[in-house]
């Protein structure tokens, strides 16, 4: 029976993270089947999904991943998931946010509480703060990707996220 686990690792950046955490997956007997891998600040970050049959699979994996933290610095969690496949027959419909303006403290939180309250989910949040190269500003750019469920227009959407993008003082595009 295929048994499918969530799993997260970093380490200080450096060429041969992945490929090392690769092999520990291929000699597993184990497929990778969605991953989001990135540097963050100094660090290489992996979010992964990944399958596997063979009896004893999670404790194989966490022994080897145990290995990899001692002798590289990698440090791996791994959690076994009750997965299934979402119903995609419902009439959700997605969209992409994006946002842009001044970096401030509660920028996600703000948007993120506003999508929950109307019970939107996010599918992928992608977000970076970077130096304008004239004045030195930070600016804080983010890219959604969202779920609005049956019965909400991405109108309703768009005006309110304008009220917000008022308050924030960011500029907030809906695609």
């Amino acid at each position: 029976m295929e048994k499918k686990f969530i799993m997260t690792a970093f380490g200080k950046d450096r060429p041969g993270i992945v490929a090392q955490i690769a092999q520990i997956i291929f000699e597993n007997g184990c497929n990778l089947e969605d991953s989001n891998m990135g540097r963050l600040a100094d660090e290489f970050t992996l979010i992964l999904l990944l399958s596997g049959q063979s009896d004893g699979i999670q404790d194989k994996l966490s022994k080897d991943f145990k290995r990899l933290e001692r002798e590289k610095d990698i440090f791996v969690f791994i959690r076994p998931l009750d997965y299934s496949i979402a119903d995609t027959k419902n009439n959700n419909s997605f969209c992409t946010i994006e946002v842009e303006g001044i970096d401030q403290t509660g920028i996600v939180y703000k948007i993120s509480s506003l999508l929950a309250e109307h019970d939107i989910n996010i599918e992928t949040l992608k977000s970076q703060k970077k130096f304008s190269p004239n004045s030195g500003t930070a600016l804080y750019s983010m890219v959604i990707k969202v779920k609005i469920p049956e019965g909400m227009l991405k109108d309703e959407l768009d005006r309110k996220l304008d009220d917000l993008a008022e308050d924030l003082n960011v500029d907030i595009t809906i695609k």
